[in-house]
Order: C-alpha cells, then structure tokens, then sequence
C-alpha cells in the first residue's frame, strides 16, 4: 500500500512540474487596422455583412445554375473534401492512441525426446498499455485537431475560388456575347455604307480607292466575328471542365443582366481580412506547430507503459500439468530519458524555429491579402469612374459618325473621315463593353479577397 502511495506521490509531482505542456495554443490573429491602406479602410459601422451568400451576391439564374452543378461536379472541390474526411479520421485515431491494445496469440509445440512425446499450448490474451511521455498524447492530439481545420479552410478556399471562377468565366462569356452583338451590328451598318459608296462611285462622286478601303474593313469586322464565335467555344468548353461536363452549350442570360452588389463604396474594415482562407490557415499552421514543439518538450519528461496478458496453458514455468490452468502477469515500466544523441534537444529546436517561421509567414501573408483587397478597391473605383464617360464617348462618336457620313454623301467630307469616325466608333463600343467586364471582375476579385461568399 505504502509503495503505491509513493508512485502516485511520484507522478503527481510530476505532472505538477510538466503542466506548462498542456498549454493552449492562443490564436496569434492580428490585423492592423491599416492593412489594406489607410485611404481604403473605415471603421466598423456599415461594412459588408461577414455572411453573406453568394446566392445573394450572385444573383443571375443561370450562373446560380452553373455554380450549384460546379460545387457538386468539381473534382477539386471533392478532391478537398476527401482530405477533410482523411484528417479526421486521423484525428480519431490519435484520440484512441492513449487506449490500450490486445491480441489474441495462441500458440502451440508438440515435442519430442527419447520417444516421449509432450504437448504444449498457450491461449494468451496479451494487453499493452503504452501512456508515452507526459502530455504527448494531448498535444498529438491538439496538432491533429489543427490539421483537420487547416484541410477545412483549404476546402472553403477551393469552394471560394471555384464560384469565383465560374463567374469570371461567365462575365467573359457574357462579354464576349456582347462584342458579337456589336461586332455584327457593325458589320450590318458598314455593309450598307459599302453599298452606298458603291453607288457614289458608279455616279463617279468618289474614287474607287474609297470603295475598296470600306470594303477592307467590312472584311476585317467579318474576321473579328468569326474570332469572336471560336472564342466563345473555348470559355463554354472552360466552363464545362468547371462543371466536369462534356462540351455542350452554355445557357446565360443577356449582357447587363449579371447584377453585383456594388461593393465599391461599402464601408469596409481591416478586420474582414481574418475571414480570408489563407489568413486563417497560417493561423491554424501556427497552432500546430505550437503542439507540435509541446510534443517535443514532453519528450523530456518519463514515459509510461503496462504491458500483461491472461489465458490458458498446460506450461507454467517449464512444468506440463494437465488439464491447463489459468496464466496471468502485469509488467508495468517508467521509462526517464537521460542522455539520447542530442536527438530530443535538436527534435525541440526544429520546432521551436517552425514555429518562428510560420509567425513570418503569417504576417507576410496579412500583407498580401491587405494589397489584394486594396487593389481590388482601386480597380472598382476606375471602373466605376470610367462608365460615365465611356457612355458618352459612345454616344458622341455615334452622332459624329452618322454626321460624318452625311457630310460625305453631300460630298463635304472624305471617305478617309468617314473610316476613322466609324473605326472609333467601333473601339468605343468595345472598349465600353471591357470596361464593363472589368469593372465586374474587380468586384469579384475584391469579395474574394476579403474572404470569398459564406455557405
């Protein structure tokens, strides 16, 4: 009785001097609040809701259509899904390490001497319970529970960028569509213009220099349409392998019809940087890597182990009884590093250096998220900046066109003004379109740089 009183006085001591490896990891999540620029932040009053959906951020039908066959379909994404399963069950598993294991061993020797014949048997359960060094198992489980919320940020990060790709891709579709629009509207109105200094030149009001220069851009506009189809098949096939479909048809709605919060002028905090995936899983990094160098401190301190089995035998202590008798023995060890190569030591080092490493890395990566969003903003704002006046440039243009062909057919202007006012008219109207797309992919950009949509 008085020596099990000692060895519990003897481990309570013990676990008295190693509490300081049960320590939780504390979340090193810093934000400061000038992170994405000090002309860029605000305070906290209006910001962007933390939850909100991409359903209601993407609020187009057919690309909710696209995005909903996306995060079904979407081998990465499944792919992410898989490890979050793997890491948990590995979690379980380093739950059930401090259990004891037992094996059934039965064996059996039939031997022979001096024409005698002796049978034996043993029918052993064998029971080893190894508890490890003090705090291992609670820190190897810790770090386990790390991995498992970092492989579930990356899936929330994989999720992230899948909708963000099925929208880009959409809004490129969607452009495209649009230039086709243009595009063949163009070639409608040049073609008549064609035909119409035709007519000037068989009056002999102009030189044939003039028809075969309209004609040469009515055939230009005639490439860029058939550019512009192929173009489209390729972004339809893109969304196809998105979606993990075969090549088919793309459904969307008309251009315009793509409607995006405008994001632009919210109010947005430094703050919303914590629910970025990369943000989140350099934190989770750090927290396993702080398990991971308490696991290799506990290695310093006394490891315990019971090992024993229980069963039947007709061999005890080299005698042969029959029938059999019941056979049981406990072993119980302490085992006390004192001297191992320098291994324990250096094992504690390497830790403690991850562990600094993954700080710098957290910080760097807080970094860069605040640049993307800044960037981000600054893209949104000349967008929205450049709209009204792309609008009016067209407009102007139009009324320049329609008064420079005019003037020509009275014979006031050159067919030269008239090819320059309709090629103008043409890059304004694509470049109306782009800034458009651009504008659409900025705000894009900036949702996913702030974190990407809630489920």
């Amino acid at each position: 009785m008085k020596r099990l009183i000692y060895i519990a006085s003897a481990l309570s001591a013990l676990l008295l001097t190693s509490c300081g490896i049960y320590d939780k990891y504390q979340s090193k999540a810093d934000i400061p609040a000038d992170a994405i620029g000090i002309n860029m932040a605000s305070d906290q009053n209006g910001e962007i809701p933390a939850a909100l959906s991409w359903r209601d951020f993407f609020t187009d039908p057919c690309l909710r259509r696209l995005i909903d066959t996306a995060l079904v379909r979407n081998t990465d994404l499944n792919s992410a899904r898989i490890a979050v399963e793997q890491s948990q069950v590995s979690l379980q598993v380093a739950k059930k390490a401090i259990l004891p294991s037992a094996y059934f061993a039965p064996s059996g020797t039939i031997a022979n001497f001096n024409s005698s014949t002796s049978k034996t048997y043993n029918v052993p359960l064998q029971i080893n319970w190894d508890f490890g060094s003090i705090g291992s198992y609670t820190n190897k489980r810790r770090a386990a529970n790390a991995v498992v919320l970092q492989n579930q940020v990356r899936e929330e990060a994989v999720r992230a960028n899948l909708i963000s790709a099925v929208a880009q891709q959409y809004c490129l579709l969607q452009l495209l569509d649009r230039q086709l629009e243009i595009l063949i509207q163009t070639d409608s109105l040049w073609g008549a213009s064609l035909e119409a200094q035709k007519v000037l030149w068989d009056n002999g009001k102009i030189y044939s220099t003039a028809v075969n220069q309209q004609e040469a851009s009515c055939l230009n506009v005639k490439i860029q349409i058939v550019d512009a189809r192929r173009n489209i098949q390729d972004v339809e096939n893109a969304i196809c392998r998105l979606l993990a479909i075969t090549p088919q048809h793309i459904e969307r709605s008309g251009w315009g019809s793509f409607s995006i919060p405008n994001i632009a002028d919210e109010k947005i905090s430094a703050q919303m940087l914590l629910r970025r995936p990369d943000v989140r899983l350099a934190d989770h990094a750090m927290e396993e890597a702080f398990y991971n160098m308490q696991t290799a401190r506990s290695a310093f301190y006394p490891g315990l182990s019971l090992s024993g089995s229980v069963g039947w035998t007709n061999s005890a202590g080299g005698a042969i009884v029959n029938p059999g008798k019941i056979l049981s023995s406990i072993i119980g060890s302490i085992t006390q590093p004192i001297f191992a190569r320098g291994q324990l030591k250096g094992n504690l080092k390497i830790a403690q250096l991850t562990q600094q490493d993954l700080q710098n890395r957290y910080v760097q990566t807080v970094i860069e998220a605040g640049h993307q969003v800044n960037e981000a903003i600054a893209d949104c704002r000349a967008a929205k900046e450049k709209y009204d006046v792309y609008s009016r440039q067209v407009e102007v243009l139009h009324s320049a066109y329609y008064g420079t062909h005019e003037l020509m057919d009275n014979g006031k202007a050159t067919y030269l003004e008239v090819l320059t006012a309709q090629e103008s008219l043409l890059n304004a109207q694509l470049n109306e379109a782009m800034n458009m797309y651009d504008g659409a992919q900025a705000v894009i950009e900036l949702y996913i740089a702030l974190g990407g949509a809630a489920k």
